[in-house]
């Protein structure tokens, strides 16, 4: 798997904006670590302090996601963070395949970014090498995606 290096030059200015992260309690030291770069990201670009809703698998995120979005439509994105981890079965299909189809569902039922950093891996290595204290944490490039596309949206609104 590439591995990309984020630079935060250039971040937007999206004062207030209203952020949630959801993550998966599976594998939750590389998701709380994400998450966490994530929250720096989003502070540096004067979003207000995220909420972060822990949940019991990738499965349950995009249900998660549109109960948040349901209650509270003044979001301007949801981030979601989960590791699978490939195993012997075909579990890692469904689960992959599932969790990435609600996601979309749920995006479009809202029309609200989602950003999807749930990782399907074949090595744990590879997900610890995606969540270390380093410039290629993928919170960092959740955090520029919802940042960007919160900007981008606040120059074209709907009306």
């Amino acid at each position: 798997m590439a591995q990309t290096s984020y630079s935060l030059e250039n971040l937007p200015h999206v004062a207030g904006a209203r952020v949630a992260i959801v993550m998966s309690k599976w594998y939750g030291e590389y998701n709380r670590s994400m998450a966490d770069t994530c929250v720096e990201v989003l502070r540096a670009a004067g979003c207000e302090k995220p909420a972060i809703h822990v949940l019991p698998g990738c499965l349950e995120i995009p249900l998660a996601i549109r109960r948040l979005l349901k209650r509270d439509p003044a979001l301007e994105a949801v981030i979601a963070f989960g590791i699978i981890l490939k195993g012997d079965t075909y579990h890692f299909d469904m689960v992959k395949d599932l969790s990435m189809s609600g996601l979309e569902k749920v995006m479009f039922e809202f029309d609200t970014p989602i950003i999807n950093e749930i990782l399907p891996v074949t090595r744990i290595e590879d997900a610890a090498s995606r969540a270390g204290n380093d410039d290629k944490n993928k919170g960092i490039e959740a955090g520029l995606a919802a940042v960007e596309i919160i900007d981008w949206r606040r120059r074209n609104p709907l009306t």
